[in-house]
Protein backbone atom coordinates (compact mmCIF):
# COMPACT_ATOMS: atom_id res chain seq x y z
CA UNK A 1 0.00 0.00 0.00
CA UNK A 2 3.17 2.11 0.66
CA UNK A 3 4.79 1.48 -2.01
CA UNK A 4 1.38 2.43 -4.23
CA UNK A 5 0.89 5.93 -2.50
CA UNK A 6 4.89 6.32 -3.07
CA UNK A 7 4.84 6.18 -7.08
CA UNK A 8 1.68 7.97 -7.34
CA UNK A 9 2.97 10.72 -5.40
CA UNK A 10 6.35 10.82 -8.10
CA UNK A 11 4.10 10.54 -11.06
CA UNK A 12 1.92 13.59 -9.74
CA UNK A 13 5.48 15.25 -9.44
CA UNK A 14 7.08 15.23 -12.40
CA UNK A 15 4.12 16.16 -13.95
CA UNK A 16 3.78 19.50 -11.75
CA UNK A 17 8.21 20.02 -12.97
CA UNK A 18 7.06 19.49 -16.61
CA UNK A 19 4.00 21.67 -16.74
CA UNK A 20 5.86 24.58 -15.43
CA UNK A 21 9.60 24.21 -17.60
CA UNK A 22 7.03 24.09 -20.65
CA UNK A 23 5.65 27.12 -19.52
CA UNK A 24 8.99 28.72 -19.70
CA UNK A 25 9.85 27.78 -23.04
CA UNK A 26 6.98 29.23 -24.21
CA UNK A 27 7.58 32.06 -22.61
CA UNK A 28 10.93 32.61 -23.87
CA UNK A 29 9.40 31.61 -27.27
CA UNK A 30 7.42 34.40 -27.37
CA UNK A 31 10.49 36.95 -27.29
CA UNK A 32 11.55 38.51 -30.54
CA UNK A 33 14.35 37.30 -32.47
CA UNK A 34 15.45 40.96 -33.23
CA UNK A 35 15.55 41.58 -29.39
CA UNK A 36 17.81 38.60 -28.79
CA UNK A 37 19.97 39.76 -31.30
CA UNK A 38 19.97 43.10 -30.27
CA UNK A 39 20.40 41.98 -26.73
CA UNK A 40 23.48 39.77 -28.03
CA UNK A 41 24.78 42.45 -30.07
CA UNK A 42 24.82 44.92 -27.30
CA UNK A 43 26.90 42.80 -24.96
CA UNK A 44 29.34 41.98 -28.03
CA UNK A 45 29.41 45.80 -28.65
CA UNK A 46 30.22 46.54 -24.90
CA UNK A 47 32.71 44.12 -24.98
CA UNK A 48 34.53 44.79 -27.95
CA UNK A 49 34.25 48.57 -26.58
CA UNK A 50 35.66 47.49 -23.78
CA UNK A 51 37.92 45.54 -25.37
CA UNK A 52 39.06 48.16 -27.99
CA UNK A 53 41.62 51.18 -26.75
CA UNK A 54 41.01 54.49 -27.49
CA UNK A 55 43.24 56.68 -29.36
CA UNK A 56 43.66 60.41 -28.41
CA UNK A 57 45.27 63.16 -30.89
CA UNK A 58 45.73 66.65 -31.42
CA UNK A 59 42.70 68.68 -33.82
CA UNK A 60 46.02 71.17 -34.66
CA UNK A 61 48.41 68.19 -34.94
CA UNK A 62 47.00 65.25 -36.50
CA UNK A 63 50.45 63.42 -36.34
CA UNK A 64 50.98 63.37 -32.82
CA UNK A 65 48.84 60.58 -30.94
CA UNK A 66 48.25 59.26 -27.70
CA UNK A 67 46.37 56.09 -25.69
CA UNK A 68 45.53 58.70 -22.77
CA UNK A 69 43.42 62.02 -22.44
CA UNK A 70 45.16 65.23 -21.96
CA UNK A 71 47.23 68.22 -24.01
CA UNK A 72 48.82 68.13 -26.86
CA UNK A 73 52.64 68.84 -25.91
CA UNK A 74 53.30 71.04 -29.52
CA UNK A 75 50.08 73.66 -28.99
CA UNK A 76 48.41 72.56 -25.80
CA UNK A 77 45.01 71.98 -27.16
CA UNK A 78 43.04 69.80 -25.62
CA UNK A 79 42.96 66.15 -27.31
CA UNK A 80 40.62 64.53 -28.96
CA UNK A 81 39.60 61.12 -29.22
CA UNK A 82 39.37 59.96 -32.57
CA UNK A 83 35.98 58.16 -32.86
CA UNK A 84 34.28 61.38 -31.03
CA UNK A 85 35.81 63.42 -34.04
CA UNK A 86 34.49 60.88 -36.74
CA UNK A 87 30.77 60.73 -35.11
CA UNK A 88 29.37 63.34 -37.65
CA UNK A 89 31.35 62.33 -40.45
CA UNK A 90 27.90 61.31 -42.39
CA UNK A 91 26.06 64.90 -42.00
CA UNK A 92 29.28 66.89 -43.24
CA UNK A 93 29.61 67.81 -46.74
CA UNK A 94 32.99 66.74 -48.77
CA UNK A 95 36.21 68.79 -46.87
CA UNK A 96 33.94 69.94 -44.24
CA UNK A 97 35.53 70.25 -40.83
CA UNK A 98 34.10 70.76 -37.02
CA UNK A 99 36.53 72.98 -35.21
CA UNK A 100 35.26 73.47 -31.42
CA UNK A 101 35.26 76.86 -29.71
CA UNK A 102 38.53 76.71 -27.86
CA UNK A 103 40.35 75.81 -31.02
CA UNK A 104 38.90 78.46 -32.91
CA UNK A 105 39.93 81.20 -30.34
CA UNK A 106 43.21 79.87 -30.15
CA UNK A 107 44.21 79.22 -33.44
CA UNK A 108 42.14 83.31 -34.24
CA UNK A 109 39.31 82.37 -36.28
CA UNK A 110 37.59 85.87 -37.33
CA UNK A 111 33.96 85.81 -39.19
CA UNK A 112 32.72 88.35 -42.21
CA UNK A 113 28.86 88.32 -43.42
CA UNK A 114 28.20 88.04 -47.07
CA UNK A 115 26.37 91.61 -47.80
CA UNK A 116 25.26 93.85 -50.82
CA UNK A 117 27.41 96.50 -50.85
CA UNK A 118 27.65 99.70 -52.64
CA UNK A 119 31.40 99.07 -54.70
CA UNK A 120 33.63 101.90 -55.91
CA UNK A 121 36.39 100.64 -58.04
CA UNK A 122 39.14 102.78 -57.64
CA UNK A 123 41.87 102.99 -60.34
CA UNK A 124 44.68 104.24 -59.78
CA UNK A 125 47.83 104.85 -61.61
CA UNK A 126 51.16 106.79 -62.90
CA UNK A 127 50.68 109.09 -65.25
CA UNK A 128 53.10 112.10 -66.95
CA UNK A 129 52.53 115.43 -68.35
CA UNK A 130 53.34 116.73 -71.24
CA UNK A 131 52.96 118.96 -74.14
CA UNK A 132 49.91 119.86 -75.50
CA UNK A 133 50.65 118.75 -79.21
CA UNK A 134 48.30 121.25 -80.68
CA UNK A 135 49.91 123.80 -79.20
CA UNK A 136 53.62 123.44 -80.41
CA UNK A 137 54.99 125.85 -83.31
CA UNK A 138 58.19 125.23 -85.17
CA UNK A 139 59.92 128.85 -86.30
CA UNK A 140 61.42 129.15 -89.88
CA UNK A 141 61.73 131.14 -92.68
CA UNK A 142 60.37 130.55 -96.48
CA UNK A 143 63.78 132.04 -97.96
CA UNK A 144 66.98 131.61 -97.04
CA UNK A 145 69.27 134.77 -95.40
CA UNK A 146 71.84 135.31 -92.79
CA UNK A 147 70.72 136.09 -89.02
CA UNK A 148 71.78 139.34 -88.25
CA UNK A 149 70.82 140.05 -84.93
CA UNK A 150 69.42 136.87 -82.45
CA UNK A 151 66.88 139.14 -79.63
CA UNK A 152 65.73 135.00 -78.27
CA UNK A 153 69.08 133.24 -77.60
CA UNK A 154 68.87 130.98 -74.98
CA UNK A 155 66.05 127.71 -74.51
CA UNK A 156 63.33 128.68 -71.56
CA UNK A 157 62.50 131.75 -72.54
CA UNK A 158 58.91 132.96 -72.32
CA UNK A 159 58.33 134.40 -75.61
CA UNK A 160 54.70 136.86 -75.77
CA UNK A 161 53.08 136.88 -79.28
CA UNK A 162 54.36 139.52 -81.54
CA UNK A 163 57.98 139.45 -79.30
CA UNK A 164 60.79 139.78 -82.06
CA UNK A 165 62.75 136.59 -82.52
CA UNK A 166 65.48 137.50 -85.01
CA UNK A 167 66.13 139.77 -87.57
CA UNK A 168 67.77 138.35 -90.81
CA UNK A 169 69.15 139.75 -94.44
CA UNK A 170 68.12 137.97 -97.30
CA UNK A 171 68.50 139.16 -100.99
CA UNK A 172 65.59 137.58 -101.84
CA UNK A 173 63.76 139.80 -99.32
CA UNK A 174 65.43 143.34 -100.39
CA UNK A 175 64.75 142.09 -103.83
CA UNK A 176 61.23 141.70 -103.40
CA UNK A 177 60.87 145.18 -101.51
CA UNK A 178 62.59 147.01 -104.45
CA UNK A 179 60.08 145.33 -106.61
CA UNK A 180 56.97 146.55 -104.35
CA UNK A 181 58.88 149.88 -104.10
CA UNK A 182 58.92 150.21 -108.02
CA UNK A 183 55.18 149.42 -108.27
CA UNK A 184 53.99 151.83 -105.74
CA UNK A 185 55.56 154.84 -107.68
CA UNK A 186 54.68 153.29 -110.97
CA UNK A 187 50.99 153.49 -109.82
CA UNK A 188 51.59 157.29 -108.24
CA UNK A 189 53.14 158.31 -111.78
CA UNK A 190 50.02 157.08 -113.79
CA UNK A 191 47.38 157.15 -111.85
CA UNK A 192 44.71 160.31 -113.16
CA UNK A 193 46.27 159.31 -116.67
CA UNK A 194 44.13 158.93 -119.58
CA UNK A 195 45.01 155.73 -120.86
CA UNK A 196 42.71 153.54 -118.57
CA UNK A 197 44.89 150.10 -119.25
CA UNK A 198 48.07 151.62 -117.70
CA UNK A 199 46.84 152.25 -114.23
CA UNK A 200 45.02 149.08 -114.20
CA UNK A 201 48.71 147.31 -115.05
CA UNK A 202 50.28 149.15 -112.17
CA UNK A 203 47.60 148.30 -109.55
CA UNK A 204 48.02 144.33 -110.42
CA UNK A 205 51.95 144.66 -110.25
CA UNK A 206 51.65 146.49 -106.72
CA UNK A 207 49.17 144.00 -105.35
CA UNK A 208 51.52 140.93 -106.84
CA UNK A 209 54.45 142.30 -105.30
CA UNK A 210 52.70 143.21 -101.95
CA UNK A 211 51.41 139.75 -101.86
CA UNK A 212 54.52 138.15 -102.19
CA UNK A 213 55.91 140.05 -99.39
CA UNK A 214 52.87 138.64 -96.92
CA UNK A 215 53.09 135.00 -98.27
CA UNK A 216 56.97 135.24 -97.12
CA UNK A 217 55.68 136.39 -93.50
CA UNK A 218 56.48 139.94 -93.85
CA UNK A 219 53.82 142.27 -91.18
CA UNK A 220 51.70 144.82 -92.70
CA UNK A 221 53.41 147.08 -90.46
CA UNK A 222 56.72 146.55 -91.91
CA UNK A 223 55.29 146.73 -95.39
CA UNK A 224 53.64 149.80 -94.40
CA UNK A 225 56.96 151.44 -92.85
CA UNK A 226 58.58 150.79 -96.32
CA UNK A 227 55.99 152.18 -98.12
CA UNK A 228 56.58 155.31 -95.29
CA UNK A 229 60.39 155.47 -96.29
CA UNK A 230 60.96 154.50 -99.72
CA UNK A 231 63.54 152.26 -98.94
CA UNK A 232 63.99 148.56 -98.39
CA UNK A 233 64.93 147.36 -95.66
CA UNK A 234 68.33 144.85 -95.04
CA UNK A 235 67.51 143.53 -92.34
CA UNK A 236 64.24 142.15 -92.00
CA UNK A 237 62.86 141.51 -88.35
CA UNK A 238 60.96 138.33 -87.30
CA UNK A 239 58.17 138.52 -84.95
CA UNK A 240 56.43 135.35 -82.69
CA UNK A 241 53.63 133.88 -83.89
CA UNK A 242 51.98 132.73 -80.49
CA UNK A 243 52.64 133.10 -76.58
CA UNK A 244 55.13 130.39 -75.27
CA UNK A 245 58.28 128.70 -74.12
CA UNK A 246 61.11 128.34 -76.19
CA UNK A 247 61.85 124.55 -75.89
CA UNK A 248 64.29 124.16 -78.54
CA UNK A 249 66.48 127.09 -80.28
CA UNK A 250 68.72 125.61 -83.45
CA UNK A 251 70.01 129.24 -84.22
CA UNK A 252 72.86 131.25 -83.75
CA UNK A 253 73.88 134.54 -84.69
CA UNK A 254 75.47 135.00 -88.22
CA UNK A 255 74.36 131.36 -88.77
CA UNK A 256 73.42 131.20 -92.85
CA UNK A 257 69.59 129.40 -92.70
CA UNK A 258 67.72 127.57 -95.54
CA UNK A 259 63.76 127.94 -96.16
CA UNK A 260 61.90 125.46 -94.21
CA UNK A 261 64.54 124.73 -91.50
CA UNK A 262 63.43 124.74 -87.75
CA UNK A 263 64.80 127.82 -86.30
CA UNK A 264 63.06 127.50 -83.13
CA UNK A 265 60.02 125.32 -81.27
CA UNK A 266 57.76 127.19 -79.13
CA UNK A 267 55.36 125.12 -76.67
CA UNK A 268 52.57 126.72 -75.12
CA UNK A 269 51.77 124.96 -71.91
CA UNK A 270 48.69 126.64 -70.79
CA UNK A 271 47.11 124.21 -71.63
CA UNK A 272 49.07 120.42 -70.96
CA UNK A 273 47.99 116.61 -71.00
CA UNK A 274 48.31 114.35 -68.95
CA UNK A 275 48.97 110.73 -70.21
CA UNK A 276 47.92 107.51 -68.20
CA UNK A 277 48.19 103.61 -68.22
CA UNK A 278 45.39 102.01 -67.97
CA UNK A 279 45.69 97.84 -67.47
CA UNK A 280 43.65 95.87 -69.68
CA UNK A 281 41.57 94.02 -66.90
CA UNK A 282 40.45 98.09 -66.16
CA UNK A 283 39.75 99.34 -69.39
CA UNK A 284 36.41 98.86 -69.72
CA UNK A 285 35.28 100.85 -66.57
CA UNK A 286 37.21 103.80 -68.52
CA UNK A 287 35.02 106.14 -70.85
CA UNK A 288 35.51 109.47 -71.94
CA UNK A 289 33.81 112.50 -69.93
CA UNK A 290 35.17 110.63 -66.75
CA UNK A 291 36.23 112.68 -64.15
CA UNK A 292 40.06 112.18 -62.99
CA UNK A 293 42.08 113.75 -60.19
CA UNK A 294 45.74 114.32 -60.23
CA UNK A 295 48.55 113.79 -57.18
CA UNK A 296 52.03 115.22 -57.74
CA UNK A 297 54.81 114.58 -55.24
CA UNK A 298 56.41 117.65 -55.62
CA UNK A 299 52.96 119.52 -54.24
CA UNK A 300 51.76 117.27 -51.62
CA UNK A 301 48.23 117.52 -50.58
CA UNK A 302 47.27 119.43 -53.86
CA UNK A 303 44.81 117.78 -55.72
CA UNK A 304 44.08 118.71 -59.82
CA UNK A 305 40.88 117.70 -61.52
CA UNK A 306 40.60 116.87 -64.81
CA UNK A 307 38.17 115.03 -67.75
CA UNK A 308 39.42 112.24 -69.75
CA UNK A 309 38.90 113.77 -73.10
CA UNK A 310 40.95 110.42 -75.23
CA UNK A 311 41.10 106.93 -75.42
CA UNK A 312 44.13 105.37 -77.65
CA UNK A 313 43.11 102.74 -80.19
CA UNK A 314 46.11 100.56 -79.25
CA UNK A 315 48.20 98.84 -76.65
CA UNK A 316 51.73 99.15 -75.64
CA UNK A 317 53.55 96.16 -75.89
CA UNK A 318 56.06 96.41 -73.25
CA UNK A 319 53.48 97.29 -70.46
CA UNK A 320 50.68 95.51 -71.69
CA UNK A 321 48.63 99.32 -70.89
CA UNK A 322 46.32 101.48 -72.80
CA UNK A 323 47.13 105.47 -72.48
CA UNK A 324 44.06 107.95 -71.87
CA UNK A 325 44.65 111.45 -72.25
CA UNK A 326 43.31 114.01 -69.49
CA UNK A 327 43.68 117.70 -70.34
CA UNK A 328 44.09 120.62 -67.78
CA UNK A 329 44.56 124.29 -67.39
CA UNK A 330 47.75 125.49 -66.60
CA UNK A 331 47.39 129.26 -66.08
CA UNK A 332 50.06 129.59 -63.77
CA UNK A 333 52.09 126.90 -65.16
CA UNK A 334 52.71 124.64 -62.10
CA UNK A 335 52.50 121.48 -64.00
CA UNK A 336 55.34 121.39 -66.03
CA UNK A 337 55.76 118.71 -69.05
CA UNK A 338 58.29 115.65 -68.22
CA UNK A 339 56.54 115.61 -64.65
CA UNK A 340 55.21 112.25 -63.44
CA UNK A 341 52.37 111.79 -60.92
CA UNK A 342 49.64 109.48 -59.81
CA UNK A 343 46.03 109.65 -61.22
CA UNK A 344 42.93 108.47 -59.48
CA UNK A 345 39.79 107.76 -61.23
CA UNK A 346 36.91 106.62 -58.87
CA UNK A 347 34.19 104.48 -61.25
CA UNK A 348 30.81 103.52 -59.52
CA UNK A 349 30.02 100.08 -59.82
CA UNK A 350 26.46 99.91 -58.28
CA UNK A 351 25.01 97.69 -55.49
CA UNK A 352 26.84 94.32 -55.33
CA UNK A 353 26.16 90.77 -53.25
CA UNK A 354 30.33 91.13 -52.01
CA UNK A 355 32.89 89.07 -49.67
CA UNK A 356 35.72 90.36 -48.13
CA UNK A 357 38.96 89.71 -49.93
CA UNK A 358 40.53 87.82 -46.68
CA UNK A 359 37.87 85.01 -47.12
CA UNK A 360 38.93 83.73 -50.25
CA UNK A 361 41.54 81.27 -50.76
CA UNK A 362 42.86 80.97 -54.43
CA UNK A 363 44.12 77.24 -55.22
CA UNK A 364 45.03 77.59 -58.62
CA UNK A 365 41.52 77.72 -60.71
CA UNK A 366 39.49 77.43 -58.19
CA UNK A 367 38.39 80.16 -55.43
CA UNK A 368 37.12 78.22 -51.59
CA UNK A 369 35.41 80.00 -48.97
CA UNK A 370 34.69 77.90 -45.80
CA UNK A 371 31.12 78.95 -44.74
CA UNK A 372 30.22 78.82 -40.86
CA UNK A 373 27.24 76.58 -40.55
CA UNK A 374 26.96 76.61 -36.76
CA UNK A 375 28.10 74.47 -33.94
CA UNK A 376 32.18 74.81 -35.04
CA UNK A 377 30.80 73.15 -38.53
CA UNK A 378 32.94 74.68 -41.19
CA UNK A 379 32.26 74.03 -44.79
CA UNK A 380 34.11 74.82 -48.11
CA UNK A 381 32.59 76.43 -50.79
CA UNK A 382 33.61 77.11 -54.69
CA UNK A 383 32.54 80.94 -55.40
CA UNK A 384 32.92 82.81 -58.83
CA UNK A 385 33.99 86.68 -58.34
CA UNK A 386 33.81 89.19 -60.06
CA UNK A 387 35.44 92.61 -59.93
CA UNK A 388 37.38 93.58 -56.97
CA UNK A 389 36.89 97.41 -55.25
CA UNK A 390 38.65 98.08 -51.68
CA UNK A 391 38.25 95.38 -49.24
CA UNK A 392 35.50 93.50 -50.86
CA UNK A 393 35.18 91.02 -54.12
CA UNK A 394 31.86 90.97 -56.11
CA UNK A 395 29.98 87.68 -55.97
CA UNK A 396 28.70 85.93 -58.77
CA UNK A 397 28.02 82.48 -57.67
CA UNK A 398 28.58 80.47 -54.78
CA UNK A 399 27.43 82.85 -51.87
CA UNK A 400 23.78 84.08 -50.77
CA UNK A 401 23.01 86.98 -48.85
CA UNK A 402 23.57 86.65 -45.11
CA UNK A 403 26.04 83.66 -44.90
CA UNK A 404 28.90 83.92 -42.32
CA UNK A 405 32.43 82.94 -44.00
CA UNK A 406 35.90 82.61 -42.23
CA UNK A 407 38.15 86.13 -42.84
CA UNK A 408 40.84 84.74 -40.62
CA UNK A 409 42.87 81.41 -39.94
CA UNK A 410 41.25 80.35 -43.06
CA UNK A 411 44.10 78.60 -44.43
CA UNK A 412 44.86 76.96 -41.26
CA UNK A 413 41.27 75.39 -41.71
CA UNK A 414 42.00 74.58 -45.32
CA UNK A 415 45.14 72.70 -44.49
CA UNK A 416 43.08 70.41 -41.75
CA UNK A 417 40.26 70.26 -44.19
CA UNK A 418 42.47 68.82 -46.77
CA UNK A 419 44.85 66.45 -44.39
CA UNK A 420 40.93 64.78 -43.19
CA UNK A 421 39.75 64.34 -46.80
CA UNK A 422 43.27 62.30 -47.58
CA UNK A 423 42.73 60.53 -44.48
CA UNK A 424 39.35 59.54 -45.73
CA UNK A 425 40.54 58.55 -48.58
CA UNK A 426 43.20 56.40 -47.34
CA UNK A 427 40.70 54.46 -44.97
CA UNK A 428 38.63 54.07 -48.64
CA UNK A 429 41.02 52.62 -50.18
Amino acid sequence: MKIKKFLIFSILSLLILYFFSCKGDREEARVSPSKQMEHQHGETHEESKKDKKIIYHCPMHPGYTSDKPGECPICGMTLVPVEEEHEHKEEMAEGAVRISPEKQQLIGVKFDNVEFRNLIKEIRTVARITYDERRLIFINTKFSGWIEDLYVDYTGKLIKKGDPLFSIYSPEIVSAQEEYLLALKAKNLFEGKAYSEIPQGTDALLDSSKRRLIYWDIKEKQIKELERTGKPLKNLVFYSPVTGFVIEKNVLKGKYVMPGENLYKLADISNIWILADIYENDLPLISIGQEASIELPYIPGEKFSGKITYIYPYLENETRTVKVRIELPNRDFKLKPEMFGNIIVNVEIGRRLTVHEDAVIYTGERKIVFVDRGEGLFEPREVKLGLKTGDYYEVLNGLREGERVVASANFLIDSESKLKSAIKKVHEH
